[in-house]
């Protein structure tokens, strides 16, 4: 069995057993992984207290020929992110991330995916509370994308028609993006004001600012964001991470 070392973040810990844990890693060159680190759980383990979900560092990894589960034999911590837990919203748009990743990415090599968890954990620890209503929902579309899923505003997502971006704007979860007035007669849309398509346009673009959105309109944002993950990534299974994000409840100040 190869002993490798890589670049990842911790998702998830369970304890296992007695004195083990079950790590889920989110690795660059190896993609989403699960590895049993012996020992983690007893009072002077060498592992400490590294193995925090979120936390990241350079894994040691036995790896397992079935890899289905591998052995964790040290965790280089590099960056313990304690500020996410100062703020419901910080904390609860990280966890939906995490739960992405551990729902959605493959153990197989997905540098793009890694890159932009690993980035939007950063943005979340450092951006000022007044950024987060924007900033926590391009930190989930951004990694939507990542894996795969973005949406499509320019076109039609049916028929490629240009999109006159006059008015409303037919968005079709379903569809994964923007339709036409024709295709829009047929499906089932949200129309989005022009404001709100705007909205969307700058959060998909991580170059352009950040849209000022206030607390109705964030929540608006975060219902068809989350709407569009369980139709596109979920298959049906129930996201308690991103159900909690959703939430208007919780204040992002």
């Amino acid at each position: 069995m190869p002993l490798i070392s890589t670049q990842a973040i911790i998702l998830s810990t369970l304890r296992y057993g007695e004195t083990s844990k079950i790590v889920r890693l989110a690795t660059r060159e190896h993609g989403v992984q699960s590895a049993i680190a012996k020992g983690a759980s007893r009072p002077r383990s060498r592992f400490g207290a590294a193995l925090q979900a979120l936390s990241g560092g350079q894994a040691h990894l036995l790896l397992s020929e079935r890899r289905d589960l591998h052995t964790l034999t040290g965790f280089d911590i590099t960056t313990l992110p304690v500020r996410l837990a100062s703020e419901v919203s910080r904390y609860a748009t990280a966890t939906a991330l995490a739960e992405l990743m551990l729902r959605v990415a493959p153990p197989d090599p997905h540098p793009e995916a890694f890159d932009t968890f690993e980035a939007a954990l950063a943005l979340l620890e450092e951006a000022p509370p007044p950024a987060l209503p924007a900033l926590t929902l391009r930190c989930v579309w951004a990694l939507v994308g990542a894996l795969g899923f973005a949406p499509v505003l320019e076109v039609c997502a049916r028929d490629g028609r240009p999109i006159d971006a006059a008015g409303t704007l037919p968005f079709s979860t379903a569809e994964g993006g923007a339709l036409c007035r024709l295709c829009a007669q047929t499906h089932e849309v949200t129309d989005l004001p022009a404001e709100s398509y705007q909205a969307l346009a700058a959060l998909l673009d991580a170059t352009a600012a950040l849209p000022a959105l206030d607390a109705r309109h964030a929540s608006a944002h975060r219902r068809l964001l989350s709407r569009y993950i369980r139709h596109h990534l979920a298959e049906g299974a129930t996201l308690t991470a991103l159900e909690f994000w959703q939430q208007p409840a919780w204040s992002v100040g």
